[in-house]
């Protein structure tokens, strides 16, 4: 693969990652705008985790029937024009219609594009993952900054929407040309139950993406609640956590290539649990950050080294591996929140993150039946 199949792919990443992060700035407006409650609120977020978990699965039947090409390009731009939606939908049900079709898009778009990046990577020799899932998260950080930075100086919602969905836009054209066109070759235009490694791989995924959706929603309570930091700095959690990981992948690739796979999950799972020990048991609130930052680091390139092996496993044709190892991550962004509030209710928050602790040596523990030393 060529150059400038790389620069598709990354551009194709950082396309995800900008319309994925439009939608956050824009909940406080949607809330204000339908008058709606937090319950009524987290119902309609529900929509959006709901269209990823149904387009996820038919998206590696479709990239193995018809190239990645045109399933990036169409989900990509039904993103586009769907955003605007988010903010101009004027009733909660067609607010929910939208998120779903909104979450459907990203979810294909996810899967295609990391179908994509395994081709791209497998066909190059080299570690490539993690530079492009940095990408996703350049995007992430550009995207809400930006919608964020938009509706601060006054323009309002849709207008805002459309600016990011011109930018989502952009990079897609100019990734087209090299986007992959081909079919899998025998690769598999029906459903197909996820079985062997893919299933292994799925779970470690699982417990990785739980880990992040539960950093994501109670990071800030345990540094204001169980650490005493002050309520308008609780955000610094999440942000420390979130630099970390970026930085992590974008000089993962160089780190997968030195140190091969197996290490790279061994000392990043290794990493990651130290820093949920260390926000556990730290004895003040700049500590607990320093955990943060140490889960960030280490958790950044599981990911990128599990879609690789998914890459690699015979067990499924590539297309519908990368399919089913999203979905069943994904299903863990979504139940992480829910799960650990469920424990803190019943022991305490410390002990829940203690837990997510626990789930990062097991992942550690599976890098030798796991990942594979990338070839150079």
């Amino acid at each position: 693969m060529n150059t400038a199949h790389r620069y598709s792919t990354r551009l194709a990443f950082l396309a995800a990652g900008l319309a994925m992060s439009a939608w956050a700035p824009l909940v406080p407006f949607a809330k204000l705008r339908l008058g709606l409650d937090e319950a009524d609120l987290g119902l309609l977020l529900l929509c959006l985790g709901a269209g990823s978990m149904v387009a996820m699965p038919m998206t590696g039947m479709l990239s193995a029937r018809f190239g990645c090409r045109p399933v990036v390009l169409v989900s990509g731009a039904l993103s586009c024009l769907i955003l605007p939606g988010l903010a101009l939908a004027p009733t909660p049900f067609l607010l929910g219609a939208c998120l779903f079709l909104f979450g459907s898009t990203l979810g294909t778009l996810d899967v295609a594009m990391n179908v994509q990046a395994v081709v791209v990577e497998r066909e190059s020799g080299e570690s490539l993952m993690s530079g492009f899932h940095g990408l996703f998260s350049v995007g992430g950080f550009i995207g809400a900054g930006l919608m964020a930075a938009m509706l601060w100086m006054g323009l309002s919602p849709a207008g805002s929407s459309i600016v990011i969905s011109a930018l989502v836009a952009l990079s897609l054209w100019l990734a087209s040309p090299h986007l992959l066109r081909e079919p899998e070759a025998g690769g598999g235009s029906h459903f197909a139950v996820p079985h062997g490694a893919v299933i292994f791989i799925g779970a470690l995924c699982f417990l990785c993406f739980l880990a992040e959706g539960a950093i994501l929603d109670w990071s800030a309570v345990l540094l204001t609640v169980e650490r005493g930091m002050d309520a308008g700095r609780g955000g610094l959690a999440y942000a420390a956590f979130a630099i970390a990981m970026t930085a992590g992948r974008l000089t993962g690739d160089r780190v997968v290539r030195r140190l091969g796979g197996k290490r790279v999950m061994l000392l990043g799972g290794l990493c990651s649990a130290i820093g949920f020990f260390a926000a556990v048991l730290a004895p003040s609130a700049s500590v607990a950050l320093l955990g943060f930052v140490l889960i960030g680091l280490g958790a950044s390139n599981i990911v990128p080294v599990l879609f690789t092996a998914a890459g690699n496993q015979k067990a499924m044709p590539p297309s519908l591996a990368i399919g089913a190892i999203t979905t069943i991550g994904y299903a863990g962004i979504l139940s992480g929140p829910a799960m650990i509030g469920f424990v803190a209710h019943a022991m305490s928050l410390d002990f829940a993150f203690a837990c997510l602790g626990g789930f990062m040596l097991l992942i550690a523990a599976s890098a030798r039946w796991t990942a594979s030393p990338h070839r150079s």
